[in-house]
């Protein structure tokens, strides 16, 4: 053990220390895989009053698509919303030449209506929550070569 050096534990670290750590990692990847092209993935779903009632959140990051973050409102539940949301998502995902897409759903969520639109489990973890399961699954869109 070094030292020279010591581990704080900081919850309200400075934002220009995240961002040296941040860049550091940054720094260090972009040797191994090249630049990562983030860009964020914001689709919504709105009613007739322009009211939000779904939406879905995420990323793409060195050619793959995270989807973060997928709701819709109970009212909406059911009756395509949630499909139209994965359509738009793999559309721009295919836009962005994306070589896939990928999610992290809980066991109470949404694993079957991810299967449904063509995503396999590649991933569990047992106990998260405590109680029960986390799933991660993807969808290949592409070779990655292409």
């Amino acid at each position: 053990m070094s030292e020279r050096t010591r581990v704080s534990v900081e919850p309200h670290a400075s934002r220009a220390d995240l961002e040296t750590v941040i860049r550091g990692l940054r720094a260090f990847n972009t040797q191994y895989i090249g630049e990562p092209d983030l860009k964020p993935v914001q689709l919504f779903l709105r009613d007739e009053t322009g009211t939000v009632v779904g939406g879905l959140l995420g990323h793409t990051l060195f050619r793959w698509m995270y989807i973060a973050k997928l709701w819709v409102d109970e009212s909406h539940r059911g009756d395509g919303s949630g499909s139209r949301l994965m359509d738009a998502a793999d559309a721009l995902a295919r836009e962005r030449a994306s070589i896939g897409m990928f999610v992290d759903t809980f066991e109470y969520q949404a694993r079957p209506f991810y299967e449904r639109h063509g995503f396999t489990v590649f991933g569990t973890l047992e106990g998260y929550p405590p109680g029960y399961r986390q799933y991660y699954l993807a969808k290949r869109l592409q070779d990655e070569t292409t």
